[in-house]
């Protein structure tokens, strides 16, 4: 049995060019990442992002033994990419735009990935590290542009839901005025929250379902429309108990349970529809 000593000299050196490439990465990136880590736990938006990188890690760990299959070849397209992340990431941050400045540090990682292990490498690792963006908070001013006309239609398809009830409710915006009692439907209530929270799961399981693509897309995708359901479905139980009960279940312990029990509810309607689509695949 001979040994391939050229291999091992160029493994040894891929691997040492990715260790170096990584701590330097650790050291440029290091001054954006207190604040990062700040909005997740300040913003309630974007408290799922805490959990981004441990599933990350773990789905990494998983490819372990495939990942000692692959021959560690570099990629100068990928030194390339990096450069460009680098030289972006730079003038981002001169420039103190914070969003551009987080998706260069995924992106960044990504292409020390590459240019350190190679291509087979990246295309193994595609999901765990492409998973990441999922942990850079989403600006403002996005939120604010989104989450605006989701309160307005929330608000409306809620009122025509109390109205079949037979409940007398006027709508005005993202008010919502019954007899004895007035409700507003706040931003926090848009649905905005759980929408964020559903994708991020529902990538999940279109990494792990074993269908065909379309079905993998539709399990993405029914995350928006799922979320939503399940919020209006929030608001308007909210606002029939308002009416009878007054505006005190609109805040307190009652408002943060109703938005778990959504949550899960739009967590169970994901999973029914990933059995479902895994059940027609076979």
């Amino acid at each position: 049995m001979t040994i391939n000593t050229a291999y091992i000299s160029t493994n040894k050196a891929n691997t040492a060019k990715l260790l170096v490439l990584l701590a330097l990465w650790a050291a440029a990136f290091a001054p954006i990442v207190p604040a990062m880590v700040d909005a997740w736990f300040q913003h309630s938006d974007n408290s799922h992002a805490v959990l981004v990188p441990l599933v990350s890690l773990y789905f990494i760990w998983e490819k372990r033994n495939e990942m000692g299959n692959i021959a560690i070849t570099g990629s100068n397209a990928g030194l390339l990419l990096l450069a460009c992340c680098l030289l972006f990431y730079l003038v981002s941050f001169i420039g103190g735009i914070a969003f551009f400045c987080r998706l260069m540090l995924v992106a960044s990682l990504i292409a020390i990935v590459w240019s350190s292990l190679g291509t087979a490498m990246l295309r193994l690792l595609a999901f765990p590290l492409g998973f990441l963006f999922f942990m850079i908070p989403v600006p403002d001013t996005l939120l604010n542009l989104v989450s605006f006309p989701l309160q307005l239609l929330a608000t409306k398809i809620s009122a025509d839901l109390i109205g079949y009830c037979s409940i007398p409710v006027y709508r005005e915006g993202n008010m919502l005025f019954f007899l004895n009692t007035q409700l507003e439907v706040a931003e926090a209530c848009s649905g905005i929250r759980s929408i964020m929270s559903l994708t991020m799961i529902s990538a999940i399981f279109a990494y792990i379902s074993p269908g065909a693509t379309w079905q993998r897309v539709t399990i993405v995708l029914a995350a928006i429309p799922i979320a939503f359901i399940a919020n209006i479905l929030r608001v308007t139980g909210t606002g029939i108990l308002a009416h009878f009960y007054g505006d005190k279940v609109a805040r307190g312990f009652l408002h943060d349970f109703s938005g778990l029990v959504v949550f899960l509810f739009g967590l169970s309607m994901l999973f029914a529809l990933y059995a479902l689509l895994k059940r027609i695949g076979k």
